[in-house]
């Protein structure tokens, strides 16, 4: 079956880090940007990172560059998302989503994307 497994969330004071696991399975992922996206509570989600297929260009929202960053394993099926100086704004559900070929604009919800997980909270205390 095709799906997508987000794990890794928890809770974590500020200032910690975190690392985030996507892995894929029962579709070619190898052709798919592979997106990160959050959602606080009463907030639009928003695209944090995301990494494309092909030239793996990653690209990320301005409020978590230079902080996060994504990478994937193709053989493995598997995108990561390494999570440091962690901020309370930086508190979610967080779904990582599939789109062929190419990311969409960083920040954006991600509406196009083809396939979601069911995500992972993490949480950031302060």
């Amino acid at each position: 079956e095709v799906q997508l497994q987000a794990s890794g969330g928890g809770l974590v004071q500020a200032g910690g880090s975190l690392r985030l696991t996507c892995l894929a399975s029962g579709f070619d992922f190898d052709d798919y940007a592979i997106g990160w996206f959050r959602q606080a509570p009463g907030k639009e989600r928003e695209g944090a990172a995301c990494i494309n297929s092909g030239d793996a260009k990653a690209y990320y929202m301005d409020s978590v560059k230079g902080r996060f960053t994504i990478s994937r394993d193709n053989a493995k099926g598997a995108v990561y998302l390494q999570m440091t100086s962690l901020k309370p704004e930086d508190t979610g559900v967080y779904y990582c989503a599939a789109e062929r070929w190419l990311c969409p604009t960083a920040g954006s919800r991600g509406d196009k994307m083809e396939l979601w997980g069911k995500g992972t909270q993490v949480t950031v205390s302060s």
